[in-house]
Order: structure tokens, then C-alpha cells, then sequence
């Protein structure tokens, strides 16, 4: 590379750069406004000053025990305190946060536990007997840390050496964090759900967890002193990095153990939350409640979700009870959403129905995100013609690290520049992507592409379906052909003939399902249909 006069005696010194990193947004809210609440849970306020202190303390102590950079902190816990304390005061000594999915089975921990090599489990005593089994079954001898929460009334024991609050009570307030000394080094191991095979473990860098949090500020337009209740696992992609996003606008955190309605809307009314974030279940949760536990919203509710594009109907509910919906979209490999769909305001003026077409878009990149589009992997191009299929591929600093121990799948992950999502899509003219399926999700039935989505959205107009899946199923004649599995709305009724009707009411004739299944729809910990189990399933319809 050829120098110039501006590479000349402008080095970097410790005044002019310092590594990009999330911590900071902590150390920052606490000296601007440490009197202000941070934290909500039950009757429990923790101001910012005791937030940061606390967070220092829990990485001093966990430095004392040996935890450095490159050494993993396992968490098996729910929307807690110490989930958010955990999320400063284990990087803020170069170690690595692993949040376990708290909903998979000791097996899958047990794997997670010895692929990352944990040195330290913290346990919430919801789930000390899974925790137990996991540890019988590997290698790992992690130091088990118990975290009993007030807040948490079912049963459950101690497993660990020691307790949390004792851990927290052993570390300096005055700690100086040690991390990071590269904006490189690993923040967090996120493991994804391992449906065909093992589990991979998708590595973050402090850079890109400090821009996705930053860049979720300003795309759900976040002002000071926000309210954001947790309804999104934080085990799940840290959170979409909202622990840390909170942080930046100095706002407050209501966590909340059970997604319930009830409580979903006691909390949005007494906090006069502003934020939350959730799969599609959660709307519908929302939805579906009984209307004596629905209460006013305070004002204009902003709703975050991502996974499967929202159905006309859901949409439009959600707008009626008070909600403004945003989609997102993205994938553990990109700390969660790095795409959006950007709303303009002429959009305002169309019907409804043109309304939701535009919000089922999964949109345009984050302003992190150096690059987002539809490509052939064959040829590396698709038009922009909202028609042609191509699959759609990530590029920028909020891109994982790649796959821990796990190289192959790295390279593949990362062939041409790119990181391939597995997701098929098209890209309109506008530059807004959408998604057609996962590329195992197009169903091929006689010759002709069936989009599983178009189908589930024409089975979400009817008035009793609460949830809908599509999949393949073998077929002699056509190869495959669509089969639903329908889960109804409490209360509600509907025949399989009613619903074919209704799907040829709606869709091209070869698109409509030839088999409906009633059944409660497996899920995943973060609300997606487990279509795996589907597929399975179809062989016995």
C-alpha cells in the first residue's frame, strides 16, 4: 500500500483510539445519571451507580478466580439482574459470556458446556436439575455458581459451591476492567439451536456488539430514558444486544421471568414501557389474551420482531391494540437483527392490506451493516426485480467472528466475501429485500416453486388460526406437496375443509395444502416453529 503524507506521524496513541467496545456505554450512564433506575424487577429498583458498581464487582471477583481473556463464563439463567450483570462484568475481564438457551435439553448443555470449555456456571435455581444432569453427562468441571432470584416461586435446588450474591460480595468496586486490548477479542459465544447435527458456536467481537447496540438506538428511534421490557430471551443472541443498547440512551431495563399477557400488559402500564422485542408468539400472546387482562397502553407501544414475516392479520391486530410493529430481521451469525424494515412516511397513506405488504418486507441493512443483498451463489447476482430468487447474504462489522473450533463450516459460511444466511429471497427495486424461504422451506410440487410463506400467510387470514406451518410432505404424483399444521385460537373452530376452501379462496390451486393437521405446533425457546419436527411428522399423515 502506498504511503502518503497522512500516513506519516499520525499514529495511533492511547488520546486519539481506544478499542470500540460495549462496556463503555455502562461506565458512561452511570457517571452521566447514577441516580437514575437502570433495573426493574418486582419490587426491586437498582439505580445506575449500583448497576456499574455491581457489574465491577462481579468481574473483579471473577478475575480473582482465575477468569481472563479467552475464558468462558457459561450463564443458565432467565431475564434477570444477573443476566444484565453478567453481560458487562464478564467481558469487563477479557473472559467470554456464554448464554446458554435455557429451554434445550441437558445433552445439548452438556455439549455447549465442554465445546466452550466453561470455567464458571452460574445456575438459576429454575433450572439447577437440568444443570445437574448436563454436568454428569461432560467433561467440563466448571465452578458452579447458584443464583437464587426472590422473584422466582417454583421449586429448584442448589447445586453450586457458591452463591451469586456471595460471588458479587467478594469483588472491588473500584475494579478497572482489563478488556478489551483489541476491539477483536471475543465478547460472547452464542450457540445456535443445532436442529441437524451439534451445535455451532458463533463467536462476537466487542466492535460489533458496540455498533449492533448502537445501531439498535437508532433504528427503533430510542430516546433518553427509554423503557424496554424484556419479553426477548436474553439468552438468545445476548439479546439481540439490547443489554447493552439500554445503556446507550441511559434508559431502564423491566425484566420479566414468563412471557404472559397479563403481566405483559401490567408492565407496559405501570413502567409506561416504550420498547420490547419478541418473535411472532409474543404478538399473538399479546392478541390472544382474555380482554380482562388487556389494559390501556400508555401511548404508542414500539414492537420489535423478527423470524417469520408478520401475517396481514397479525399486523393489523397489533396496530388496533396499540403496537407499532417493526421488522427485523437477521441471524445469530449477525448479533441478531442487522436488517430493517425502514418505514417511510407516504407509507402511511396506503390501504391496509398494501400497509402490511410493505411491513412483511424484511427491509434494508442496519447503518452497521456494510452489505446486504440477494445473490446467486452461482453467479454471485440476481436482479432487482422483487421476483427473481437468489439467496440473501450479510456483509460488515456485525458479522460473527465465525464458528468456534469449527473451521469448515467458517469457510463455508464465508465463501466469496459474503456470509451466506441459508435464507431465499428477492430483492425489489427499492432495495428492499423479503424473504421467500429457507432454502430446506421451498416446497417443489409437480415442477413449480411453493413458497411455504405465502401459503402460511393466506392460513393466518382465517379468524381461528392462531398459528401456522407449511411443509413439504412426499408425494407419488406431484414429488411434494404442501402439508399445514395448524394450531387454533382458544375458543375458536375450524374443519379442514373449511380451511382448504379458504386457501383456494386465496391462492393459486396448486399452492393449497392437501393436508391440515390441528396440533399444538413445536417451538424453539424463541418462539420459531420447529418445522424439522414437521417434516417428521409428515410421514405418519
Amino acid at each position: 500500500m502506498k504511503k502518503t503524507a497522512y500516513d506519516i506521524d499520525l499514529d495511533k496513541n492511547p488520546a486519539n483510539y481506544q478499542p470500540l467496545t460495549p462496556l463503555s456505554f455502562l461506565e458512561r450512564a452511570a457517571a452521566v445519571f447514577p441516580d437514575h433506575v437502570a433495573i426493574i424487577h418486582g419490587p426491586m429498583r437498582r439505580k445506575y451507580r449500583d448497576f456499574y458498581a455491581r457489574s465491577k464487582k462481579l468481574g473483579s471477583a471473577l478475575a480473582a478466580r482465575g477468569i481472563a481473556r479467552g475464558d468462558t463464563v457459561a450463564v443458565l439463567l432467565a431475564n434477570t439482574p444477573a443476566m444484565l450483570e453478567c453481560h458487562y462484568g464478564v467481558p469487563m475481564t477479557g473472559g467470554v459470556l456464554n448464554t446458554l438457551n435455557t429451554r434445550l435439553d441437558a445433552p445439548t448443555i452438556g455439549f455447549s458446556l465442554d465445546h466452550g470449555e466453561a470455567k464458571i456456571l452460574i445456575v438459576d435455581k429454575e433450572f439447577s436439575k437440568m444443570a445437574k444432569e448436563a454436568l454428569k453427562l461432560c467433561k467440563a468441571k466448571p465452578l458452579v455458581v447458584d443464583y437464587d432470584d426472590p422473584e422466582y416461586k417454583g421449586d429448584g435446588e442448589k447445586i453450586g459451591t457458591l452463591d451469586y450474591e456471595a460471588l458479587v460480595a467478594e469483588g472491588d468496586e473500584n475494579y478497572v476492567r482489563a478488556a478489551p486490548g483489541d476491539e477483536w477479542d471475543a465478547i460472547s459465544l452464542n450457540y445456535t439451536s443445532g436442529t441437524t447435527g451439534d451445535p455451532k458456536g458463533v463467536v462476537y467481537h466487542h466492535r460489533g456488539a458496540a455498533l449492533l447496540a448502537t445501531g439498535n438506538v437508532v433504528i427503533s428511534s430510542m430516546k433518553k430514558h427509554a423503557v424496554y421490557l424484556w419479553t426477548l430471551p436474553m439468552f438468545h443472541c445476548n439479546g439481540w444486544c439490547f443489554p447493552w443498547s439500554i445503556s446507550v440512551c441511559c434508559g431502564t431495563h423491566v425484566c420479566l421471568r414468563q412471557v404472559r399477557a397479563n403481566l405483559m400488559f401490567d408492565l407496559i402500564a405501570e413502567h409506561k414501557v416504550t420498547h420490547l422485542c419478541g418473535a411472532p408468539i409474543v404478538m399473538a400472546t399479546l392478541l390472544n389474551a382474555p380482554e380482562e387482562e388487556k389494559k390501556p397502553l400508555p401511548h404508542v407501544v414500539e414492537f420489535f420482531t423478527a423470524a417469520a414475516p408478520p401475517p396481514e392479520a397479525v399486523l393489523a391486530g397489533m396496530k388496533n391494540a396499540g403496537f407499532n410493529v417493526t421488522h427485523l430481521y437477521g441471524l445469530t451469525e449477525t448479533y441478531g437483527p442487522a436488517a430493517v424494515n425502514d418505514w417511510h412516511y407516504e407509507w402511511d397513506h396506503l390501504d391496509p392490506k398494501a400497509q402490511a405488504a410493505k411491513k412483511a418486507r424484511q427491509g434494508v441493512p442496519y447503518s452497521a451493516l456494510d452489505g446486504l443483498e440477494v445473490i446467486d451463489p452461482e453467479t454471485m447476482k440476481v436482479p432487482r426485480d422483487g421476483e427473481t430468487m437468489g439467496e440473501v447474504m450479510f456483509r460488515g462489522n456485525v458479522v460473527m467472528k465465525g464458528y468456534l473450533k469449527n473451521k469448515k463450516s467458517s469457510d463455508a459460511a464465508f465463501a466469496g466475501g459474503w456470509f451466506h444466511s441459508g435464507d431465499l429471497g428477492v430483492m425489489h427495486p427499492d432495495g428492499y429485500i423479503q424473504l421467500k424461504d429457507r432454502s430446506k422451506d421451498i416446497i417443489i410440487s409437480g415442477g413449480e416453486n411453493i413458497s411455504s410463506i405465502e401459503v402460511e400467510d393466506a392460513l393466518y387470514k382465517h379468524p381461528s388460526v392462531q398459528a401456522a406451518a407449511v411443509v413439504a410432505k412426499a408425494d407419488d404424483k406431484w414429488g411434494e406437496t404442501p402439508c399445514a399444521f395448524i394450531e387454533l385460537k382458544p375458543g375458536k373452530q375450524a374443519t379442514k375443509d373449511e380451511l382448504i376452501a379458504h386457501c383456494k379462496s386465496n391462492l393459486a390451486g396448486y399452492k393449497v395444502p392437501r393436508y391440515i393437521v390441528f396440533v399444538e405446533l413445536p417451538k424453539t425457546s424463541t418462539g420459531k416453529i420447529q418445522k424439522f419436527k414437521l417434516r417428521e411428522m409428515t410421514k405418519e399423515v
